[in-house]
């Protein structure tokens, strides 16, 4: 197969005869053995979903969750699991705390994370280990001290702003997607969200988009979208884009006569979309 070759799935838009739909790249090699052999894909199936704040990179892995058939599962039966990179920002100091209630600490910085935390616990979930996933509480802007318990699973999304930033943890998944909105959207929805769950008044929340998210997005998210092997415009709206990637991760995960190295006895079927 040819490197740096594209595929263009493209699907009418409602209100226009545009043509958009995702991008999709094979120039990864992980793309290649995805296609070349059922018995070189890897279990677990890493999917790293990257974006810009309030992208819709959540509400895109729960629609892929939804139509794998997987949402009412229980979390140590379930083939998929979603785990967001905010469960890993670092602890911070008593003057970053104070610049966090004033939302003056850059929380979309590469800095904010704990980055020898996430790659432990991802190198602990590709050797299908159960990891213990902590809670962060964005009105305390702290770690809760309960964990989410994360069973080995077929597939794990990992989603967040800055997963592709380090190489390290770039090369870890096996599918990468990029979430792709414009900036006004994503700024009234991040305006809904922090005033409703996260107890901040709005001029503060603009105040920290100018200021901090919008210039920290163009520097550290923005660059990474070209590492990804499948751009979704509009998000969690682009229902043909999720419908393909849901229809890629099934054919992948079909099971076959071939040896596949797995880490589960009780996942030897793939769920299918529900009909």
């Amino acid at each position: 197969m040819i490197r740096g070759l594209y595929k263009v799935f493209r699907s009418c838009a409602t209100n226009k005869n545009a043509l958009v739909m995702a991008t999709v790249r094979t120039n990864d090699s992980s793309i290649h053995q995805m296609i070349n052999g059922m018995d070189r894909i890897p279990r677990p199936f890493m999917i790293g979903v990257a974006g810009g704040t309030a992208s819709g990179k959540s509400s895109v892995c729960a629609k892929i969750m939804q139509q794998l058939g997987q949402t009412e599962v229980d979390d140590n039966q379930r083939q998929v699991a979603i785990i967001s990179q905010d469960a890993f920002y670092r602890s911070l100091n008593e003057d970053e705390k104070r610049k966090a209630l004033r939302g003056e600490f850059n929380f979309d910085h590469p800095d904010a994370f704990d980055h020898e935390f996430m790659l432990k616990t991802i190198k602990d979930i590709l050797k299908g280990k159960t990891v213990q996933i902590p809670n962060y509480n964005y009105v305390r802007n702290s770690r809760d001290e309960d964990c989410q318990t994360i069973y080995p699973a077929d597939v794990v999304l990992f989603e967040g702003i800055l997963v592709f930033y380090l190489k390290e943890i770039r090369d870890m998944f096996h599918m990468k997607l990029f979430v792709d909105t414009d900036p006004d959207t994503r700024l009234s929805r991040r305006v809904l969200r922090d005033t409703r769950d996260r107890g901040r008044d709005i001029e503060q929340i603009l105040h920290q988009y100018t200021t901090l998210v919008k210039p920290a997005f163009e520097e550290f998210c923005l660059p990474t979208k070209k590492y990804a092997d499948v751009i979704i415009p509009r998000g969690a709206d682009n229902t043909v884009a999720i419908d393909l990637i849901v229809q890629h991760i099934q054919e992948l995960l079909r099971p076959s006569n071939k040896n596949v190295k797995r880490f589960r006895h009780n996942s030897d079927s793939f769920v299918g979309r529900p009909h």
